[in-house]
């Protein structure tokens, strides 16, 4: 018997030893697939794509507010489109106790939608995954009580967060795009439908990587949209849905996450738009309006999210995430044509560079967080001499990193939001980097959404809340 007991110990023992070689001689990575920049996009199937929408096709009413309030923050990056609030009113110069407080906070649905105030309320693109809709809410500036919504069934997969825009608000309407490029345009006040506008079916757009990133435009009585596919870009009558002009794309350049800058070059108004693709110029006035100005394919990877950062001497500051860096050009007009320059391209490890956020100019300088592939100073706040983007002044060092959280300036004061929930305010300064206060304010995750101010209330969120904070005197 004992005989027998060692034969199938040993049996037994060279069973593990062939198997512990094999296991350790194998390559576990044998079936995976390189990473690639939305690699995980799992959320564009052509069932979905395809799918008829009816936007706009459902309203609640759940109550309505009186309200003193009279600020405004009308769309992405505030109403010069350079998140730096220019109204009076006066701000906290420092925290103390349970200051800055948290006035109200609401749950939203998952994703990194910001939002649009006007006077007193709030407006915010929302999915609801449990209905599976695509909402416009209306808020209550005041005390974060939800006054109406506007919906739609659009399906999704959940990918990284579904909503990540920010309304374009007039006195009398609201501009939205939801993550499957649904354009919905609404009366501010009452929430009833305008019009919409399917850029997918229409436009053969090609939904972004983790969903459109792109945040609509209102100049005056138009909507300026960039849909990619057949039009690189296109005007819409607000009070209509009529198309105005559409810009034609022979190249071919596709719907990106950055979003539509206004800019006037030599007296020239123009619209300039960093696609995946290209950049490119089109004219906002005139008898060539729609018309493509200006075009740089040297400007070309494949996800896009920080908006052009336009210099009235013609300079253009380029930049994205990804190993992307960035990229200064030169506009100069040459007879009835425009001349494109590449100044500068550079890696993120060699200069300022932006993974989400959009740089802000303040002062004669340009402050930002780095990438989180810009070597030491990953997810640090930089500021440069936009003379010398390579060249950097100061930044917050290495315990002051941001992670890819947002920024915003108003009354001399810059907020920083960290990933985790935690609100800086500092000094905008040209020389040094001059911290005022510094507070945890919630346990967030992804807090990447871009902030909003009006009445000395800033909105904030990470994934799954939004918070109303005081930051007034």
């Amino acid at each position: 018997m004992e005989k027998y007991i060692k034969y199938i110990l040993w049996a037994v023992g060279t069973i593990i030893v062939v198997l512990f070689l094999w296991w350790m001689m194998r390559d576990p990575t044998s079936k995976f697939t390189e990473s690639n920049p939305g690699a995980d996009n799992r959320g564009s199937d052509s069932a979905t794509v395809n799918e008829a929408v009816n936007i706009g096709e459902k309203f609640k009413l759940f109550g309505t507010s009186q309200t003193n309030l009279k600020g405004t923050w009308t769309h992405f990056r505030g109403a010069d489109f350079d998140n730096i609030c220019k109204n009076s009113i006066q701000l906290k110069s420092s925290w103390t106790g349970n200051q800055p407080e948290i006035l109200w906070s609401v749950e939203l649905g998952e994703g990194h939608a910001g939002p649009a105030i006007y006077e007193g309320k709030v407006y915010l693109m929302d999915y609801n995954e449990t209905k599976r809709e695509d909402a416009l809410r209306c808020f209550s500036l005041e005390d974060g009580t939800e006054l109406w919504r506007r919906s739609y069934k659009v399906k999704l997969k959940r990918n990284h967060g579904m909503s990540r825009t920010v309304p374009a608000v007039t006195a009398n309407y609201v501009l939205t795009v939801g993550p499957r490029c649904h354009v919905m345009c609404v009366k501010r006040e009452s929430g009833d439908l305008v019009w919409g506008l399917d850029m997918v079916q229409k436009y053969k757009t090609e939904v972004p990587l983790w969903f459109t990133g792109q945040c609509p435009m209102i100049d005056g009585n138009k909507a300026i949209l960039a849909p990619g596919g057949s039009a690189v870009m296109i005007a819409v009558d607000l009070a209509t849905g009529k198309v105005l002009w559409e810009t034609p794309n022979p190249g071919g350049v596709k719907m990106s996450h950055s979003s539509i800058m206004p800019w006037t070059l030599h007296g020239k108004k123009m619209y300039v738009y960093s696609a995946i693709g290209a950049v490119v110029g089109v004219s906002a006035e005139g008898a060539d309006e729609g018309k493509i100005l200006w075009k740089s394919t040297a400007w070309n990877h494949a996800v896009v999210a920080p908006a052009p950062v336009c210099f009235p001497d013609g300079k253009v500051f380029l930049t994205a995430g990804y190993g992307a860096g960035s990229m200064m050009i030169k506009v100069t007009p040459s007879g009835e044509e425009y001349k494109v320059d590449v100044l500068k391209e550079y890696l993120p490890k060699d200069g300022m560079a932006c993974e989400q956020q959009t740089p802000v100019v303040w002062n004669g300088v340009m402050l930002a967080i780095e990438p989180k592939d810009a070597g030491p100073l990953r997810n640090q706040l930089i500021c440069v001499d936009p003379n010398d983007v390579n060249k950097v002044i100061w930044t917050s060092g290495k315990d002051g990193r941001f992670g890819l959280g947002p920024y915003l300036i108003a009354d001399n004061k810059m907020f920083i939001l960290s990933d985790d929930g935690t609100l800086t305010m500092i000094k905008p300064d040209s020389k040094n980097y001059i911290q005022l206060a510094q507070k945890k304010l919630f346990d967030g995750q992804d807090a990447w959404a871009p902030m909003a101010i009006a009445d000395g209330r800033l909105l904030l969120r990470d994934s799954k809340t939004m918070y109303c904070i005081n930051v007034s005197q």
